[in-house]
This record gives structure tokens, C-alpha cells and sequence, in this order.
């Protein structure tokens, strides 16, 4: 809604077709001039993630800003369809594929901005390359932590690689959204009353929409902020070793050239 009121042409990635319909709603009225749109797609899947960013690049002749900004905690640990552990394939794969498939319309609209949403969950995660999917030793908070760790390390590589595009990440803050509410078990009681003391969902997007618009940071890139400062991550998140092991590894089980 804030980068709406700005001028900017939204175009969202919804998995709910009433939420995003409502969404896309409330963005006309606040900017009828605008022609912002909606691409539903299951983030959990490949190929849906891979025909969302198709279809958005089909009809999109520039993108400006991309804001990879979904996530959830899982209870227990099950697999997609492809295979995958749900909390990496959603909160990592969805960012890799659909930035991956809107490369070619970020560079050609350069300077563009590429902003993944982290967490500072991501203190003291490690990965594991030859257990990425958490087969040997899985629990919620542990995957949730691995993958916003891959948020980061993703974003490190993104900078090394697309020169001339903004590639920077953040962590919001524990925001009072629906994060948490289908995670099932425990942690979903747990979230709840840990939303007593959250911040609103304005306040959570005040570092999202300072990294997508403000000149300040036109030409950063690589750098992880925490309340529109950069600060630095875990020693991890800055190894530029198991940010080309992630890549690597996430483009081989995407099925994607390297």
C-alpha cells in the first residue's frame, strides 16, 4: 500500500485467491490510475513457481523492485511434491526460482532492486549440504533458521553475480501477521502469544519499503539491514564458499542451468 501511494504498479504473488483478490481490491482503490495486478501460484511447488515467474515476465516489460517476501514455520517436517522439506522449499526455493525467472527482465531494467525478507532466526544456523531437506535431524525452529540463513547466503551470491542490480536482504522484526497461525501444534499456540508482544505489520514494513525506494540505497548491494541500517549477519552468512554451494545446490534440484 506505501509504495502504491508512491507511484509504484504493484504486482502480487498470492497463494489465496480471496486474500489476494481482496488485496488487489484495496490497491485500486487507493491507486485507481494504476494498473496493479495479481498471479496466484501454489510457492510450495516448482513448477508453480516457475509458471507464476513465466507469466510475469511475459506480461511485464520491466520490473523495477522484486520483494521476495514468503515464509512459514512448519510443525513437523513433510515433503512437497518435488521432494522437498516444506520450510526450505518455501521460504528459500520460492526466492530462488522466481528470481531466477525474472533475471533477465531485473537486468535489463537496471538499476533494479532484488530484497529478500530474513530473519535474525538465522543467528546461529549452519547448513548442512548434504542434508539441505533436514532428512537426518529436523525441528521447526531449526529449519525455519536454516532457511532464513539461506535467504542471506543467497542474496551474498545474487550481488556477486547480477552486477549493476541491487541485491540486499532484512530482517523486519517479529511482526504481527499471519505467520505462525498454520504451523500446527505447539508453535502455532506459541506464535500466538508471542503476537501480544509484536510489532505492527506498518512498523515490520518500514525496512522493506526504505530498501525498494529510497535513493539512499540506490547502489547497495550485499548488505543485510535491521530498521533501514546495515548490520552485519552471522560469520556464516557472510561465507562466499557456501554461497556458491547453495546456489549450486538449489539450481540442480530446481532443474535450472547453474
Amino acid at each position: 500500500m506505501a509504495l502504491a501511494k508512491m507511484g509504484a504498479r504493484i504486482v502480487l504473488v498470492a497463494r489465496d485467491k480471496s486474500r489476494g483478490d481482496a488485496t488487489l481490491a484495496r490497491l485500486r482503490d487507493s491507486a485507481p490510475d494504476i494498473a496493479h495486478s495479481v498471479h496466484f501460484a501454489d510457492l510450495l511447488r516448482l513448477a508453480e513457481m516457475k509458471r507464476v515467474a513465466a507469466e510475469i515476465a511475459d506480461h511485464e516489460p520491466r520490473i523495477d523492485v522484486l520483494v521476495n517476501n514468503a515464509g512459514a514455520l512448519f510443525a513437523k517436517r513433510r515433503l512437497t511434491e518435488d521432494g522437498l522439506e516444506r520450510t526450505f522449499a518455501l521460504n528459500h526455493m520460492a526466492y530462488f526460482v522466481m528470481t531466477a525467472g525474472l533475471r533477465e527482465r531485473l537486468l535489463a531494467s537496471g538499476p533494479a532492486r532484488i530484497i529478500n525478507t530474513a530473519s535474525a532466526a538465522h543467528q546461529g544456523a549452519t547448513l548442512d549440504f548434504d542434508d539441505l531437506q533436514s532428512a537426518k535431524s529436523f525441528g521447526a525452529r531449526k529449519a525455519y533458521g536454516h532457511s532464513k540463513l539461506c535467504n542471506i547466503l543467497f542474496k551474498r551470491e545474487l550481488a556477486r553475480r547480477l552486477q549493476g542490480t541491487g541485491a540486499n536482504c532484512l530482517h523486519p522484526g517479529f511482526v504481527a501477521t499471519h505467520f505462525g497461525d498454520q504451523s500446527g501444534g505447539l508453535i502455532s499456540r506459541l506464535i500466538w502469544l508471542a503476537k501480544f508482544f509484536a510489532i505492527s505489520p506498518a512498523m515490520g514494513a518500514e525496512t522493506i519499503i526504505y530498501l525498494a525506494s529510497s535513493p539512499d540505497v540506490a547502489e547497495a548491494t550485499g548488505q543485510y539491514f535491521y530498521k533501514s541500517v546495515p548490520i552485519r549477519p552471522s560469520s556464516w552468512a557472510q561465507d562466499d564458499r557456501s554461497a556458491l554451494l547453495l546456489w549450486q545446490h538449489s539450481a540442480a534440484l530446481a532443474g535450472m542451468e547453474e
